[in-house]
């Protein structure tokens, strides 16, 4: 689970730099998408480590 977290991180901080940056306007919506899978992944890892 911590390494689909840590790839949906890595692809949402380059699509954010894309998306940002002004090189493509579609990554943009990719980033935020990404980086909400991000948090939820983030946050369902933190519970599962609790048990």
């Amino acid at each position: 689970m911590l390494r689909w977290t840590i790839t949906f991180i890595i692809i949402a901080i380059i699509a954010g730099v894309l998306g940002f940056g002004g090189i493509a306007g579609a990554a943009s919506g990719v980033a935020k998408i990404c980086f909400f899978i991000f948090l939820v992944l983030f946050v369902l890892s933190l519970i599962r480590g609790k048990r």
